[in-house]
C-alpha cells in the first residue's frame, strides 16, 4: 500500500462530505415519501368524498337494487387499494426505476457494455411473465373483492337484524351461513394470493440466470483480455444491487393490478346516473305550494301500479289517503317528493310540473313522515332537529308537545339529551313515531305528508295529534296516508285506493253515507277498537 497518498484533511474532507450526502439523502428521502403519502391520503378522501356525494344523488330505483355492504366496501376497501397504489406504487416506481437506472449506467459506463447487455437478456422474459401474472391478478382480484363486498353486506345485513334472528332462534343458521361466505371469500383471495406468490420466485429466477450470464460471458471476456477478474466481481456487485430493483417492479405490477380492479370498481359505481336529476332550466322558487295530482298511469318495471289519481292538495286543507294493503298509497308520496317520475300525467306545485323544479326546492316545501321511522344515533333532540339544526331547545320542545312525546322524553334518564341508539332501538314504535312527527314538524313545511305515520299510537294520542296538526299551522296542507279510519275523519277529502284507482272520494260523512268499501272498513275498525278496550303504544 502506498504511504503519502492521502492527507488526513483530505479524510477528513471525504468523510464530511460522505455524511452531507447522507443527511441530505435522509431530509430528502423523507419529504419524498411525505409528499408522496400525503398525495395518495388526499386521494383517497377526496375519492371518498365523491362516492358519498355520488351516493346521496342516487335515487330510489338505484338503491332498491345495490346492497349496504356493497356501498361500504366501494369506499373502504377499494379506495385504499387506489390509495395503496398511488402512494406506494408511485415510490416503488420512482425508486426502482432510479436505482436501476444508475446501476445499468454504471455497469456500461464502468465495466463493459457488452457485458451488461448479455447480463440483462432475461429482462424481457420477466418483463412478460409479470404482465401476464398482473392480468390474471386484475381479473382475480376484481373477483375477491366482490365476494367481500357479499360478506360486507352480509355483516352489515346480520348486525341490524340481530334482534329479529335472536328472536327467531336463526344465530347458529346464520352463523353457518356467514362461515360459508367467509370461507367462499377466503379461496377466492388465496387464488390472488397464488399469483402473488408467483411473482418472488420468478424475479429470483431472472436475477439468477443474469448471473449465470454475466459470469459466463464474464469469463470468456476475461480469457480474451478485455475484463480483469476484479471488474467480474465488480459487476456481479452491482447485479446484486439490481435485485431490489427487478422486485420492486414485480411489487409495484402487484400493486398496479390491485388498484386498477379497485378504481374499476370504482369508476363503475360512479358511472351509474340517478334517473331523477334536475332540468337545467329548473325554477329555483315557487309562488306558493298547492299541488296538482294528474297521474293518468305509473308504473314499476312492467306492472301499472296507479292509473286515474287526480286530486288537489290546497293550502290549509288536509287529504287523507286509505285504502287495502298494496293500493297504491304510498307509491302516491313517492311520486308527490319525486323518488320516482310520473310515467303518464304530471304534477304540480305552485303551477309548475315538479319536473321543472329543483328537486332540493321541492323537498324544501314538503315534510314527510315515512312508514320507516329512521333515527339516527344521536340525541334525541338531534333528531328532532335534523332538519332545523340552529332550532333553539324551546322550539325542539315544542315540536316534540304537538307531536305528543314531550312527556315520554321527560321521563327519559336524561331527556333530551337521551342517546337514541342506531336507528333508534332504544325507543319504541309509537316513541319513534312521534319523534318523526316532531322532526317533519321542525321543517316548517308547507306540506306535511304523514305515510301511515300514526299506526303505532294509541287512538287518543293520535286525535291529540292531529287536533294539533289542524289548528297549529293554518297555512300548512297535509296529505295522511293511514290504514286506521279514524285518522283521517276530519280530512277535507278522503281518497280511498283500490288497484291502484280512486273508487271513493269524498268527506268522512260522505262516504259513510255512500257505504261500501270505507263504512265497511270503518265500522269493522269501531267494533275492533270497542272490543280491545281502545289501541295502545305498540313497543
Amino acid at each position: 500500500m502506498n504511504q503519502g497518498t492521502i492527507t488526513s484533511n483530505v479524510l477528513w474532507l471525504f468523510l464530511g462530505g460522505l455524511a452531507a450526502v447522507g443527511i441530505a439523502n435522509y431530509i430528502a428521502r423523507f419529504f419524498w415519501r411525505y409528499f408522496i403519502f400525503g398525495a395518495s391520503i388526499r386521494l383517497g378522501r377526496m375519492l371518498r368524498s365523491r362516492l358519498y356525494r355520488h351516493f346521496t344523488d342516487l335515487d330510489q330505483r338505484f338503491y332498491k337494487r345495490s346492497r349496504v355492504g356493497d356501498l361500504m366496501a366501494h369506499a373502504t376497501n377499494d379506495v385504499q387499494a387506489v390509495s395503496m397504489t398511488a402512494g406506494a406504487g408511485i415510490l416503488t416506481l420512482v425508486d426502482s426505476l432510479t436505482m436501476g437506472t444508475f446501476v445499468i449506467i454504471t455497469m456500461v459506463t464502468t465495466i463493459s457494455w457488452k457485458l451488461t447487455v448479455v447480463a440483462l437478456l432475461p429482462l424481457p422474459v420477466m418483463v412478460a411473465l409479470t404482465t401476464r401474472y398482473g392480468k390474471m391478478l386484475h381479473s382475480r382480484f376484481g373477483v375477491a373483492q366482490a365476494a367481500f363486498s357479499e360478506l360486507n353486506d352480509k355483516v352489515q345485513e346480520s348486525v341490524s337484524g340481530i334482534r329479529v334472528l335472536k328472536s327467531a332462534g336463526e344465530i347458529d343458521h346464520d352463523v353457518e351461513s356467514f362461515e360459508d361466505l367467509s370461507n367462499e371469500v377466503m379461496a377466492k383471495n388465496v387464488r390472488v394470493a397464488k399469483i402473488d406468490s408467483l411473482y418472488d420466485p420468478t424475479i429470483f429466477g431472472i436475477v439468477g440466470l443474469s448471473y449465470i450470464l454475466a459470469v459466463g460471458y464474464g469469463a470468456y471476456l476475461i480469457e480474451l483480455g478485455e475484463l480483469t477478474i476484479g471488474q467480474i466481481v465488480s459487476f456481479t456487485a452491482y447485479l446484486a444491487l439490481l435485485t431490489w430493483p427487478m422486485l420492486a417492479f414485480g411489487w409495484l405490477f402487484n400493486i398496479v393490478e390491485r388498484g386498477r380492479a379497485s378504481y374499476d370498481r370504482i369508476e363503475r359505481m360512479l358511472a351509474v346516473k340517478p334517473e331523477i336529476q334536475d332540468d337545467q332550466m329548473a325554477a329555483t322558487t315557487i309562488p306558493h305550494s298547492e299541488v296538482e295530482v294528474e297521474v293518468d298511469s305509473f308504473s314499476y318495471e312492467q306492472s301499472t301500479v296507479l292509473e286515474d289519481i287526480h286530486f288537489r292538495i290546497e293550502r290549509g286543507k288536509t287529504i287523507g289517503i286509505v285504502g287495502r294493503t298494496g293500493a297504491g298509497k304510498t307509491t302516491v308520496v313517492r311520486l308527490l317528493t319525486r323518488e320516482y317520475d310520473v310515467s303518464k300525467g304530471k304534477i304540480k306545485i305552485g303551477g309548475k310540473n315538479i319536473r321543472q323544479v329543483k328537486k332540493s326546492l321541492l323537498l324544501e316545501k314538503i315534510a314527510v313522515v315515512p312508514q320507516d321511522h329512521f333515527l339516527f344515533s344521536e340525541s334525541i333532540a338531534d333528531n328532532i332537529a335534523f332538519g332545523r339544526p340552529e332550532a333553539t331547545m324551546e322550539e325542539v320542545m315544542e315540536a316534540a308537545k304537538i307531536a305528543e312525546v314531550h312527556e315520554d322524553i321527560m321521563r327519559l334518564p336524561e331527556g333530551y339529551a337521551t342517546l337514541v341508539g342506531e336507528r333508534g332501538v332504544t325507543l319504541s314504535g309509537g316513541q319513534k313515531q312521534r319523534v318523526s312527527i316532531a322532526r317533519a314538524l321542525m321543517t316548517e313545511a308547507d306540506i306535511l305528508i304523514l305515510d301511515d305515520a300514526l299506526s303505532a299510537v294509541d287512538a287518543k294520542t293520535e286525535e291529540a295529534i292531529i287536533d294539533h296538526f289542524r289548528v297549529g299551522n293554518p297555512e300548512q296542507a297535509r296529505v295522511i296516508v293511514a290504514h286506521r279510519l279514524s285518522a283521517v275523519e276530519h280530512a277535507d277529502e278522503i281518497l280511498v285506493l283500490e288497484d291502484g284507482r280512486i273508487i271513493q272520494r269524498g268527506t268522512h260523512e260522505q262516504l259513510i253515507e255512500d257505504g261500501g268499501w270505507y263504512k265497511e272498513t270503518y265500522d269493522r275498525q269501531q267494533l275492533e277498537a270497542i272490543v280491545e278496550g281502545g289501541g295502545h303504544d305498540e313497543t
